[in-house]
This record gives structure tokens, sequence and C-alpha cells, in this order.
């Protein structure tokens, strides 16, 4: 038990500075092209973040623990919104970008209502999953190619640091990523056997809110270097690229079966609500900025939605 527990805050702590070092040399990377900083929260951070969660997703799915790799995947989008975003709203209000309404959260809605319907039939198959995985390189295309861009562009970065240099950092942040996830998920699944406590429940407590830190830190970093645009692009992006990636993927590699029923009669339209909730606070009162009030009700939300599973 003991060893159990450690082996979990190792893991949580590899997936952290993994996902941390992922994240910082992603967006060097990204900085040699002079990326607007929105593409770069929706893309390069996104997709870093993400990656605690596609690697936890895989490994449980490879372990029969499909339940953990869904829920997973919803529990965090939902914790993304309702703390990780509330969190940040607690600190700071926030202008949002014109085209994070016109055109990312159009298609949060969009591929979270394409996973309600695949999911009704207790799977994700890998069809799906490839299809998924089509629409990834759509949304990816449609970041760099079509969306119009921001007048505000990323400096580029100051060091010299090679091209080379980072995509080994990169590969290295990747290792200790997949380390990580093997003895975070494998802690899960034994705490699960041993309090006996459904797959489901762990992967939309324990394993959501450990693989929504990056989210976390990585918002509260940028609204300290006031970078707000990545801020928010980062949680819209993250919950994209969860469904679109994350399940992609796995699903691609092995079908997912669902055997909670819960998870398609109550959690993924708690996900999609708090989706929606996002979309209607982006109006009101004032067009374009949200405030702490609304941080309160979102993290009060939150807060009522463990308590109903819990």
């Amino acid at each position: 038990m003991v060893s159990q527990l450690l082996f979990f805050f190792l893991g949580l702590f590899l997936l952290i500075i993994g996902s941390n070092y992922l994240l910082k040399y992603s967006v060097e990377l990204s900085l040699k092209y002079n990326i607007s900083k929105v593409v770069i929260g929706l893309t390069f951070v996104s997709f870093a973040t993400s990656a605690p969660e596609l690697l936890i997703s895989i490994s449980s799915a490879i372990k029969n623990s499909s339940d953990i790799a869904i829920s997973n995947v919803i529990g965090s989008n939902i914790a993304n919104i309702g703390l990780v975003f509330s969190t940040v709203l607690l600190f700071v209000s926030i202008k949002i970008s014109k085209n994070n309404i016109s055109y990312d959260f159009p298609w949060l809605i969009v591929v979270s209502l394409i996973l309600l319907f695949f999911i009704q039939d207790l799977r994700i198959s890998r069809i799906e999953g490839l299809f998924f995985i089509f629409l990834l390189t759509g949304f990816i295309y449609f970041m760099f190619s079509l969306r119009k861009p921001d007048q505000e562009k990323i400096e580029p970065a100051k060091n010299d640091i090679s091209i080379f240099k980072i995509i080994i950092l990169l590969i290295i942040s990747s290792a200790v990523l997949f380390f990580g996830s093997e003895l975070f998920v494998n802690s899960a699944i034994f705490f699960a056997d041993f309090f006996q406590v459904s797959e489901r429940i762990i992967g939309l407590t324990l394993v959501a809110i450990g693989t929504s830190l990056p989210e976390l830190v990585t918002s509260l970093v940028a609204i300290y270097k006031k970078e707000l645009d990545i801020s928010v692009g980062n949680i819209i992006g993250s919950n994209i690229f969860n469904i679109l990636a994350v399940l992609g993927f796995t699903a691609t590699i092995i079908d997912l079966n669902v055997t909670s029923i819960q998870i398609i009669d109550y959690d993924i339209y708690i996900m999609i609500a708090f989706s929606l909730m996002l979309g209607f606070f982006f109006f009101v009162p004032k067009k374009f900025t949200l405030y702490r009030l609304h941080g309160i009700i979102l993290l009060l939300l939150f807060i009522t939605y463990y308590y109903t599973i819990l």
C-alpha cells in the first residue's frame, strides 16, 4: 500500500515534470517561427499539456481498463473548465479574443457532440478513433492555414538553442512522461481494486485532476507573464485535443469499451454542459470578458458535480 502510494506520487511528479519540459521546448520550437500566441496555446501548448492524458489513456486501455481511459478524458475536460479555468478567473478577469469565440469554441462543442454520438453504443471503435484523428489533422490545418491571424505575435526566441537540441529534449521529456504515466496508471488501478472503487470514479477524480495539473500550472504561469491569450487557448485547445488526439489515438490502438453506464448517462452530459456554460459566459454580462464571478460559479458547479459522484 505504502509503495503504491509512493509510486502514485512519483508517477504524478514525473508527469508534471515531463509535461512542463515538453511544454517549454514545444513553445521554444514554435517561437522560432514567430507563431501567434493563441495558435501556440491551441496547438503546441495544448498538445504538451494533453500528453499525460494521452499516455495514461493508452496505458489504461492496453491494461483492459477502458473506463479509466474514457473517464480520464471526460473528467479532465470537466476539470479544465470547472477547476483550472475557474481558478484562473479568481486571479484575473480575461478579455477573450473574438477568434476564440468565432473559430475555436465551435470546434469544442462539435467534437464533444460527436463523442456523445459515438459513445452511445458503449464503445469507441478503431474506425471512430481514425475519424477523430482525421478531425484532429483538420483542426491543426485550420489553426495554421485558415484561421485569421492575430495582430499580436510572439517575440522570436532570444536564445540560440538549436532545433536539434530542442528535438532531443522533447524526446527526453516524452520518455519521462511515458514512465510517469506507467507508474500513475498502475497505482490508480491498484487503488481502484484496493478500495473497491470503480475505475470510472478513479478516472474522473484522481486521474483527471492529476492530468489537469499541467494545464493549471501552464495557465497560472501564462497569467503571471500576462500571456492571457495562451491561457485561454490552452484550456479550449486542450479539451479539443483530449477528445480528438487522446481518444483518437487510443481507440486506434485498441477498441475502447465502456463498462460503466454512468459515463454515457451522466458524465459526458456534464462535460458538454460545462463547455456550453463557458460559451454562455463569453457573452454575459459583458461580451468577450470573463470575471471572478464566472470563476466562482464554475468552481461551485465543479464541487457540486464531484459531490454527486462520490
